[in-house]
Order: C-alpha cells, then sequence, then structure tokens
C-alpha cells in the first residue's frame, strides 16, 4: 500500500547535485497532482486553504521573482499579471490578490499554469547551471519552499474533497497518517542549561536559528503521541463539554464553531481521509486537533504540552535519530516504540510554546524576511512534521507554526508532565 510518507520527497542526498535536486522537487509537485482533475485544483474550501493550482502557480512565481527576475538579464515573465495572482503575502514585492478568494481564480487554466512552470524552469536550469554559493542558497530556500507546500497540497486537498456528499478519495491507496503508535512510556530528563537551535552546515530555515542557551525544569515525555483511542475517551467523557478543561478563547472556540469532535472525525467509528472514508484506526496518533483541543485534553489527562525546548531535547535524544536523519527516510514497517518514527512524521505535535523569535534571531534580509519573522505573534509552535511532510524536513529543530484554532493540518499531541 503506498502511503503519505513514499510520496514525500526527501532531502538531496550529498552526491545530487543542485540541477537534479531542482528537478526532483518540481516533479514531485506534479506527480502530487496526478490523481486530481482540474475541477479538483480550482476549489478552494475556506480562506485558509489554496486551490492545488495556486499552489503550483506561487511556488513557481517564487522561483521568478527572487532568482530569475533579480539574477537574469532580460527575463522576461510569461505574464505580468501572474505577479498580482500569485504572490502570497510578501507586501515589499508588491501588491496581490485576496487569500480568500484564490477559489475564484478561473483563469489562468491549470495547463497555462503548468505551461507557466515549464517556462521558469527552463530558465530556472540555465541560472542553475552557473550558480554561485549565494545563488544556490536562494534555489534551495525555494526548493523547500515548495516541499512546504506540497505539504500544503496534501492538506488543502484534504478539506476540499471531505466537503463532497460522495467521500471521494485523493488515492484510494494512500493510508491514513500514522500507524500503530505501541505501547506508552515516559522518559525523563534532567533540568538545567541546555541549548536548542540549529548549528549545522545543512539547509535550515531562518526561524530556526541562532542556536541559543535555555533553562528547563526537570520533565517527563511521552513516548509516542496521542492515540485516536485515547482521544475517544475523552470525548466520551464529556470533555467537550466541561468548560473546566479549556482555556477560555478555546471554550469560545468550540461553542461557536460547534465542535465536538476532532476534524475528520464523521464519529466515533469512521472518519474522512485521503483515501476517503474509512474506519478509525484506535492505535494510529489522534490528528486534525486544535491547539485548544490538545491543551484541554493534556489538562483532563492530569499532563501538560512540552515547550517546544523540552520537545527538541528529548527528539534529539532519542535512540536512532542519527541513522534516520543519514537515510532521509521514513518506512511505514517501522519497529512501533522506537525513537524516531515515535517522534517524526505521523503529526505534527502542538507545544506550549508561543511562536516568537529566538534571542539574536535575524530575518534574512529584504523580501525574503518576509519569510518566517512577521508572523512571529498570536500562534503557537508545532514540532515533529506529519505523515504529509517532506522526509528532509524532519528535525529537531524544524519549527511549524499555525494559529490556536486551526486544525485542517495534521496536528496532534504529546504529552510532557513535571517531575
Amino acid at each position: 500500500m503506498t502511503t503519505l510518507r513514499a510520496i514525500s520527497t526527501p532531502r538531496p542526498c550529498d552526491s545530487e547535485s543542485l540541477g537534479d535536486y531542482f528537478k526532483r522537487v518540481r516533479d514531485r509537485s506534479l506527480a502530487l497532482c496526478e490523481s486530481l482533475g482540474p475541477e479538483d485544483m480550482t476549489v478552494q474550501s475556506m480562506p485558509d486553504a489554496s486551490p492545488t493550482k495556486w499552489h503550483l502557480a506561487h511556488v513557481t512565481w517564487f522561483f521568478e521573482q527572487f532568482l530569475l527576475k533579480p539574477l537574469v538579464a532580460g527575463y522576461r515573465p510569461i505574464d505580468d499579471t501572474y505577479h498580482y495572482l500569485f504572490n502570497s503575502y510578501y507586501y515589499t514585492a508588491g501588491e496581490m490578490y485576496s487569500r480568500a478568494r484564490r477559489g475564484l481564480i478561473s483563469r489562468p487554466t491549470v495547463e497555462e499554469i503548468l505551461t507557466y512552470r515549464r517556462h521558469v524552469d527552463v530558465h530556472m536550469a540555465r541560472l542553475i547551471a552557473d550558480a554561485d554559493p549565494e545563488t544556490a542558497f536562494l534555489v534551495r530556500l525555494g526548493l523547500n519552499h515548495e516541499q512546504q507546500h506540497q505539504e500544503l497540497i496534501l492538506t488543502d486537498i484534504k478539506h476540499v474533497l471531505s466537503h463532497n456528499p460522495l467521500s471521494p478519495a485523493y488515492r484510494p491507496d494512500a493510508a491514513s497518517c500514522g500507524g500503530e503508535a505501541g505501547p506508552l512510556a515516559w522518559h525523563g530528563f534532567p533540568g538545567g542549561a541546555t541549548e536548542i537551535g540549529f548549528d549545522d552546515d545543512d539547509f535550515c530555515f531562518d526561524n530556526e536559528t541562532p542556536r541559543h542557551r535555555v533553562w528547563l525544569q526537570d520533565f517527563e515525555i511521552a513516548s509516542r503521541p496521542v492515540t485516536n483511542g485515547e482521544f475517544l475517551e475523552f470525548v466520551r467523557d464529556g470533555g467537550y463539554r466541561n468548560s473546566e478543561l479549556w482555556l477560555s478563547d478555546g471554550w469560545a472556540t468550540i461553542r461557536s464553531e460547534a465542535w465536538t469532535r476532532p476534524m475528520y472525525w464523521l464519529d466515533e467509528e469512521r472518519n474522512f481521509t485521503l483515501a476517503g472514508d474509512k474506519p478509525l484506526d484506535w492505535h494510529a496518533p489522534v490528528a486534525h486537533l486544535s491547539y485548544y483541543e490538545a491543551d484541554a485534553y493534556a489538562r483532563w489527562a492530569g499532563a501538560r504540552l512540552p515547550s517546544e525546548a523540552e520537545w527538541e531535547i528529548a527528539a534529539g535524544t532519542a535512540p536512532g535519530n542519527g541513522n534516520f536523519f543519514e537515510s532521509g527516510l521514513l518506512h511505514p514497517a517501522a519497529t512501533p516504540g522506537d525513537g524516531p518514527r515515535q517522534f517524526f512524521g505521523d503529526v505534527w505535535e502542538w507545544t506550549a510554546s508561543a511562536y516568537a523569535p529566538y534571542p539574536g534571531f535575524r530575518p534574512l534580509a529584504g523580501s525574503l524576511g518576509e519569510y518566517n519573522g512577521k508572523f512571529m505573534c498570536s500562534q503557537m509552535v508545532l514540532r515533529g512534521g506529519s505523515c504529509a511532510t517532506p522526509a528532509g524536513h524532519l528535525r529537531p529543530t524544524y519549527r511549524n507554526f499555525f494559529y490556536p484554532g486551526q486544525r485542517w493540518q495534521f496536528t496532534g499531541l504529546r504529552l510532557a508532565r513535571d517531575v
């Protein structure tokens, strides 16, 4: 059975040229769309999600805007209006079309967007052939950006298809996110001064830096994420009806949105997946939770969410992580309970940490400084990556972030507690 892990893009190998890496990532975006028709690729089901064809165009615009236009003399865009249509949030680069209305862009067509991608790829291939180190970094940033959108292609089309009363499958052979979670164990870590943050020669995003010192108290952290079966106990115990378990904003949200269970649970037996309507797997990690739901469950369970520093320290010392990152692969048949499998690649895990800059953080210069820095407000950090996350992005220092009420991503939780 093909799983989401199998269709994620691994990070570049040491022997792989930049040109080959570029082609492989770009080809993977198109491969993710092979099961979709043009009608699927145009729909926008909510303001937070974008149409598939918009993702394909936006990541292409990124290369055009930040590499081809400034670095290739005489480069001419295939269509000047694409700059307005496919800019996302880079205000220093110019105005953009409303995010909430992207589903209304019926033209250009999917085929015209594919032509746009080919146009840009031809010029990028020439640029990459003579790329200096600074240009090579920008290419890698663009490819990692595209890999982020590959994950969004999957999560956004899942939301689109979930609104269809026919419960259509994105791919009938797509497995649910996460396998059997294995037995629960608690692992203790001593407090004191330690360091977190990225410190390597490989690629990372600017929000993972600089490496810095933090102080931790003694803590324990669960060996695996919370499962569907465990979360069902919370549901059946009236967790969504007990205001004492919820943050004020969370209680207001679940009442206004009428939430009574995780997103995509059709009832207590079935849920909607990328393979369509399927039985709920009690032993798999629970997914599609908001921060509010994760926090309420942790309180109900007599525990708490880990801080992002606690999570990073625990994940960085899990057995087998070195080999895992060296191979850059996730294997569906991995033994339940082993270190790397239980920390990475099942569900994004909410932490108790607000998304904020690290001490000494400096955003990238120019418009690319808008990539992460300007979002460091009112959002919460998630760690670990999901089954839809490209494997090369699964590392202890990776910081994802969403607003606490959002849950259309593959988001779950891991418990922690004080010692």
